[in-house]
């Protein structure tokens, strides 16, 4: 259903070394940088990007909005939330851990990326 992501970021090199770290657990290989200055990590088929807001203005994370990346087992999880803290992202909501409720069974960890952004890695149960 969609092409790519692509989430404002105050600072870049700040925000990239973030998710250099947690998508690293993940998996994914760090960021490439275009002459734009916006960070780009492509794996698989999916591309997420990182950038200055063109407008000028400062980058804000959604209010109600997560970001969600996928997590091969809870282990993942565990070092997507660990990586992410120790790269400068804050840990919110309950601590990682097991989920259940209308028939899913999901494991998550939450941070709080360095622009503010909600994002959470995902593993199903």
């Amino acid at each position: 259903m969609f092409s790519h992501l692509m989430i404002g970021a105050n600072d870049v090199a700040a925000s990239k070394t973030f998710y250099d770290a947690a998508l690293g657990a993940l998996g994914v290989r760090a960021s490439m940088v275009d002459p734009k200055g916006r960070a780009i990590y492509i794996h698989d088929d999916s591309i997420f990007m990182l950038t200055k807001p063109i407008n000028g203005q400062e980058a804000c994370g959604a209010n109600g909005g997560t970001i969600g990346f996928a997590a091969a087992t809870p282990e993942d999880a565990d070092a997507f939330h660990k990586a992410g803290v120790a790269a400068g992202g804050t840990a919110i909501e309950d601590a990682p851990g097991w989920r259940e409720g209308n028939g899913m069974r999901l494991y998550l960890a939450y941070l709080q990326d360095p622009s503010g952004n909600k994002i959470c890695a995902m593993c199903r149960g």
